[in-house]
This record gives C-alpha cells, sequence and structure tokens, in this order.
C-alpha cells in the first residue's frame, strides 16, 4: 500500500490511466489480504483470553484464532487430532506397534507422532524415576504434551506402560476438558510370555533384585477396565495390531475417506 502511494505521489496530475491501474491493484491487493485482528488485552479478574490456570489467577491462556476443526480443514489432512494412549507391561510391544502405526499412518498421508515412554526419558523426564510419584509426574507431563500435539491436529500415538489405573484416567481428563478425543488402547500380553520376551533384560534384572519398582515384578500393572481397544499382541501379528487401529480410527471418524489407505489395510 505504501508502495502504491510513493508511485502516486510522483505521477503527473492528469496520468488518470495510471491512476486507476493502481487503484485497481491496490482494491485486488487488500481483498485478498485477512483483516488485522484487533490486539486483545487482559484485565483484571475477566481475561479477554480465556481461563486463568488454576493454581495461579495471573497465569492466563491465550486462545487461538483458530478452532481445532478449523486448523484441521486448512492443514487438509483429511484427519482430526486425536491421542491413542498405548498402555501395557514391559515387552507387550507397545513400541513396536506404535513405531508400525506411525510409519502406517505417515504413508497414508496424516500428521502422526509417537511419544515414547524411553524416549522421554532421555530429555523432558530425565529427572524422574520410578517411584509411584515420579511415575505420575511422568504421565501428568506426557499427558499434557499429546494434549498439545492433539490440539494442533496430530494423530498422537503415546506408549507407555502408565501402570495405575488414576494416572491414565487423569491423562484422559486433561484431554477430555481440553474437547480433545483420547483412545485407551490396552496392548496386553501375558506376563508369563512377556517375561518370556524380556527384549532388553529388565524382566530378568528385575526378578534378579537389580531393578526395584519393576512393573509386573515389583509393582503393580492395573489392567485398563474398559479400554476403548484390546490388542492381543501374543496372537496378533504387528501388521494386524496396526489394521485394528486404523479401523478404530475410520470407525470413529478421525480419519476420512479422503485418506490414502494402503490396500490390504
Amino acid at each position: 500500500r505504501q508502495m502504491c502511494i510513493r508511485d502516486r505521489s510522483t505521477q503527473s496530475t492528469g496520468d488518470s490511466r495510471r491512476t486507476a491501474m493502481l487503484t485497481r491493484a491496490a482494491s485486488r491487493f487488500t481483498s485478498a489480504v485477512r483483516p488485522l485482528q484487533p490486539v486483545r488485552f487482559c484485565a483484571a479478574g475477566k481475561s479477554a483470553y480465556g481461563r486463568s490456570a488454576a493454581h495461579n489467577e495471573n497465569i492466563v491462556w491465550s486462545e487461538a484464532l483458530l478452532k481445532p476443526e478449523d486448523r484441521a480443514d486448512l492443514l487438509a489432512a483429511g484427519h482430526k487430532g486425536v491421542t491413542l494412549w498405548m498402555s501395557g507391561l514391559s515387552g507387550s510391544g507397545k513400541s513396536t506397534v506404535a513405531a508400525a502405526l506411525e510409519q502406517e499412518l505417515l504413508e497414508m498421508g496424516a500428521h502422526a507422532y509417537r511419544l515414547d515412554g524411553d524416549n522421554v526419558r532421555f530429555g523432558l523426564n530425565k529427572d524422574l524415576g520410578f517411584s509411584e510419584a515420579d511415575r505420575d509426574e511422568n504421565i501428568r507431563r506426557i499427558s499434557e504434551v499429546s494434549a498439545l500435539f492433539t490440539d494442533c491436529g496430530v494423530v498422537t500415538i503415546t506408549s507407555f506402560i502408565s501402570p495405575y489405573r488414576a494416572s491414565r484416567e487423569m491423562a484422559r481428563k486433561i484431554h477430555e476438558d481440553a474437547g480433545h478425543m483420547f483412545i485407551e488402547v490396552h496392548v496386553h500380553v501375558p506376563l508369563e510370555e512377556a517375561e518370556r520376551r524380556d527384549p532388553k533384560g529388565l524382566y530378568k534384572k528385575a526378578r534378579a533384585g537389580e531393578i526395584p519398582n519393576f512393573t509386573g515384578i515389583s509393582d503393580p500393572y492395573e489392567e485398563p477396565l474398559d479400554p476403548e481397544i484390546k490388542i492381543n499382541t501374543h496372537e496378533m501379528s504387528v501388521h494386524a495390531c496396526v489394521g485394528a487401529l486404523v479401523h478404530e480410527l475410520k470407525a470413529r471418524g478421525v480419519i476420512s475417506g479422503g485418506m490414502r489407505i494402503n490396500n490390504g489395510q
């Protein structure tokens, strides 16, 4: 706009054709640009941004200009954001199935990302141990992270033992309170089979007393009572598990018919 004004200031008074051309160009430019949104300000006790934090009223949620469905439309990925919360014993196949599902969804054209229980302990949660309190904090942090991923339209796949029902319910509540879809997946395997697999040698160490608070040995695993889906990895192939999860996403309307579905899925 400033460029147009400078051009008009240097033209002769009689150059009506150039004036008309610049006017039309300016009109096309302004019609193509979204109007600027007014700046929003916070006022004590009444925020134009959103809710105040329960633990500190001076921390205020900054609302996006887009609703989740608007964001999904703009991304044009053919799916909604969702968290698939995969819970199960060590050695149940959570990470294996999660990695295969992530790859399948990406190949279908979805925005998908996997948050793995061990991986987040390399950085975000490296200060946490395996006491009950630390496990709860581990799940709280990753619940908040996965809810943010889901809010931005990602199919978020979490693979955490998450042994306690209360912590899994907390994860669900964090999502549902924010209006996000949460699907609990019980990755089931009998303890005997998980211990037979023992891919990291952890059960052997736990039996020898080298690892305290080990789920299934010296710490309980509270199986989900009513998960949205249960996959029995001792009876199903990885491909079959992935197919069951993709089917669930389609059945719940997360994945639309516009996505690429691989043959044989």
